[in-house]
């Protein structure tokens, strides 16, 4: 059996067009050649194949039987081309591809849905997968690449994960609008310390601690419970048994709860909420599209709508 050689892209794009017009000066426009070098291409490839595919006289071409046989083959070749070159394209454009984003509960479940929403209207065939996950474990899932990026408050990073701030929030008291610290005009640090005070998760008990390490004795805090959602002491705070102390951006979680917010003065204190990526691999197109779309969205305001 004889060993057929190589052929080229472009000696089988010469055949499918000359196949459809059946003239040289017609394939010679489409391509951008010369009838004669047209006629160079199609020879080369009747050489390899080693069957004729036209049969020519000075008057018309017209395919042989064997060209005919061999046509659809080339046209679902060059169709499958394209769509590989379609298929790149898109890539390049950001058009197509997964983005692996995580986030703590209330990140996930306020903040990033109406970014994602928006960004869907533009790039529909991007894939964006949300996973909430606790605020301690964000730095490892980006380190370890089970995540593209992950949003959330401050923390250390290593040399396998980089950090931008994203958006600042003020610590602040939610509690039922009836408790007494609700009345208030002003609040200061040491107005919280006669209250029963929820707080979620082992990262906020730990933020809570440093912010009032350098106050006066008369006005340090601490929580009189920890509790693994933000809900449940959303919750407490609702039935008046408590009062919460987190950043403002869980306003989209607690007022509709009917807690109101107080702000904290002397000093204020910021927590920064900030975006991790990888700093040793490359992001994909589609993963660098969302996240100029996601700084974009935030550089618009200095934080998200819930924030108040």
């Amino acid at each position: 059996m004889k060993k057929i050689q190589p052929f080229t892209l472009r000696q089988l794009e010469a055949f499918a067009i000359l196949a459809d017009c059946l003239s040289f000066k017609s394939a010679a426009e489409q391509l951008h050649l010369s009838a004669s070098a047209v006629s160079q291409l199609v020879a080369e490839l009747e050489s390899v194949v080693g069957f004729r595919l036209f049969e020519r006289s000075t008057r018309k071409v017209t395919l042989s039987s064997s060209g005919q046989t061999f046509l659809p083959v080339v046209q679902s070749m060059l169709w499958q081309r394209q769509q590989v070159s379609s298929a790149a394209q898109d890539v390049q454009n950001q058009a197509i591809g997964i983005v692996r984003i995580a986030a703590p509960q209330v990140i996930a479940a306020i903040v990033l849905p109406p970014i994602m929403a928006k960004y869907q209207l533009t790039q529909p065939r991007v894939t964006l997968r949300l996973a909430d996950c606790s605020v301690e474990n964000l730095v490892s899932k980006v380190a370890h690449a089970e995540v593209d990026i992950a949003i959330g408050p401050d923390r250390p990073i290593d040399i396998r994960v980089k950090s931008r701030m994203l958006f600042p929030s003020p610590w602040v008291v939610w509690c039922a609008p009836d408790h007494p610290i609700a009345i208030k005009k002003r609040i200061g640090w040491r107005d919280l310390s006669a209250h029963a005070i929820a707080v979620a998760g082992r990262d906020h008990e730990t933020q809570v601690a440093r912010m009032v390490a350098n106050l006066p004795n008369d006005e340090r805090i601490e929580p009189t419970q920890v509790l693994d959602n933000i809900s449940t002491a959303l919750g407490l705070a609702a039935a008046g048994l408590a009062i919460n102390l987190s950043p403002a951006y869980v306003g989209g979680l607690a007022i509709p709860m009917g807690l109101v917010m107080r702000k904290i003065q002397n000093p204020t204190v910021m927590r920064q909420v900030c975006l991790y990526t990888p700093s040793q691999r490359e992001l994909s197109p589609a993963t660098q599209g969302f996240l100029d779309h996601l700084i974009g969205g935030f550089g618009k305001t200095a934080s998200p709508a819930c924030i108040t």
